[in-house]
């Protein structure tokens, strides 16, 4: 292996049913280097690293790590955990009811004389542990009770504690704000002059310019190319990523709405859940999309579950069309004509073991009710449409939705609430954690939906985003609504008033 190399792989290839997910594929990672690895959903990033951790048995290639000779193959996470390479996923994969401590340490606990668990002492070096990296949390408390985004966190601090010659960073700003992202920046160029190589996976481009000394590219399980950043301005990286320049965003119009002219699609007066989001007044017009803009945490996913009856309203009343409507779950709200892509497509979205087919028709078959059960032939009609229409990669429609990557998997929940022809419909991060190529996608059938009549509340992390397809913004903060925007929707604006009217 070349000097100063910690990991190298060369010529890996995979197969999964009628898909080459990786093509002879190479990949180099230096001593104290951060290597973003970049691509499309489908590209082949995750399933790499899979090979690299032992998730996946790959047909073709060599792995090697430093300080071991010859190839490697790990047949196991903990197998990989073992020579030096660690991972932290998007989806944090630690276990809620326990303590931080014990999700810090779990099967490496600190043990007593009599090999029973020494807690003092695993409290103790937790405690040491979040204070090194300046996470303020109580090691005894259990993780559910803190945001996604401190679980994040901890899962970066029980891979940095297991003292790694390779961490891999899957997608691990997607819940963070912009505080925390810069603390596991300063963290990461800490563990760089330690000389621990980082693998880091991100979509959101910025970042990897803040943090990054290299770039690999691949497009459709294949190499492209390595690039050291310098070399490699953004235009080129979306190009070598798509296969082409980058198109569609100057096509993406708002639809031009005089809301005083369109009728009411939603009327909320007072609107609450007691404990998540104070009661709130919102208006949305037929055809108008309106964003909601805040940090983490502000309420802004709160006050879309509360509209769509996900949380029960404790205060309020809410009108569809004009008339009342009394919305106490969601099937009230789908047989009013809404539909939500929620947040987090794994949890509350996809159902990973049934087929992209099965899906897709969900929300459409729960609406008809049991007794009118669409055929097959209808099922089939429906998906093939929306696989068409949406670019869905798959195989088949019978191919189980957890085979497909993130932003296939994000399109297949869209197509279910598109199939269910909505008058009004949350969109609830839509475009975290997929490629450009498929945000542009997403963000063009935004602009569309309002310009055939459609209502979207449409929830971003992505100020810009929001403000290319948005005719309004909803500003939230604390759990409560603090402003609304439709003269002067700049992002400079926005931020100011997501800040309380404090300006840079």
């Amino acid at each position: 292996m070349e000097e100063n190399v910690v990991l190298s792989a060369r010529g890996i290839s995979m197969t999964f049913p009628g898909v080459k997910a990786l093509d002879h594929v190479d990949f180099t990672l230096r001593k104290g280097e951060i290597h973003a690895l970049m691509g499309e959903n489908g590209a082949g990033k995750s399933t790499l690293i899979k090979c690299l951790t032992g998730i996946n048995d790959f047909e073709e290639g060599e792995i090697h790590i430093d300080g071991i000779e010859g190839p490697v193959k790990n047949h196991s996470t903990r197998e990989a955990q073992e020579k030096g390479i660690s991972t932290v996923y998007q989806e944090v994969n630690l276990c809620p009811n326990l303590s931080v401590a014990e999700n810090l340490f779990i099967g490496r606990e600190p043990l007593t004389k009599l090999k029973t668990i020494d807690r003092k002492e695993m409290v103790r070096r937790a405690e040491k542990l979040m204070k090194d990296l300046e996470i303020d949390v109580d090691v005894t408390s259990n993780l559910e009770n803190y945001s996604l985004a401190i679980q994040q966190l901890v899962a970066i601090a029980r891979a940095v504690d297991m003292k790694c010659k390779v961490l891999i960073l899957d997608e691990p700003t997607s819940s963070l704000d912009d505080s925390e992202v810069e603390k596991l920046f300063g963290l990461m160029r800490r563990l760089k002059t330690e000389g621990t190589g980082i693998i880091f996976v991100t979509h959101f481009l910025e970042q990897v310019y803040a943090v990054c000394d290299r770039i690999t590219v691949l497009r459709n399980g294949k190499l492209v190319g390595e690039y050291k950043i310098e070399d490699l301005p953004k235009v080129k990286l979306v190009a070598a990523m798509m296969g082409k320049d980058l198109e569609g965003l100057d096509q993406i119009t708002v639809n031009s709405l005089d809301a005083t002219k369109a009728p009411m699609e939603i009327r909320a007066r007072g609107l609450g859940h007691t404990g998540t989001v104070k009661p709130f007044d919102l208006d949305i017009h037929q055809g108008e999309v309106v964003g909601v803009a805040g940090l983490l945490g502000s309420g802004r996913s709160e006050l879309a579950r509360v509209i769509y009856g996900a949380d029960r309203k404790t205060s309020g009343s809410i009108k569809v069309q004009d008339k009342e409507a009394d919305i106490k779950s969601p099937i009230d709200a789908m047989n009013r004509g809404m539909g939500m892509l929620p947040d987090d497509r794994k949890a509350e979205g996809i159902i990973g073991d049934l087929s992209i087919r099965e899906n897709i028709i969900l929300a459409l078959q729960a609406r008809r009710g049991m007794n009118r059960k669409l055929s097959r032939e209808e099922q089939n009609e429906i998906t093939d449409r929306y696989i068409d229409l949406l670019a869905i990669k798959c195989a088949s429609r019978e191919t189980p939705v957890k085979q497909l990557s993130g932003g296939n998997q994000q399109k297949v929940i869209l197509a279910r609430w598109l199939a269910t022809d909505p008058d009004f419909l949350i969109l609830d991060e839509p475009t975290r954690g997929i490629d450009i190529g498929t945000k542009t996608e997403i963000q063009k059938l935004i602009s569309d939906l309002a310009k055939q009549g459609k209502s979207v509340l449409f929830i971003s992390s992505e100020i810009e985003e929001m403000l290319r397809v948005s005719n309004r913004m909803v500003i939230m903060r604390d759990g409560e609504k603090v402003g609304e925007l439709d003269k002067d929707l700049t992002q400079k604006h926005v931020m100011e008033t997501i800040a309380g009217g404090e300006k840079e």
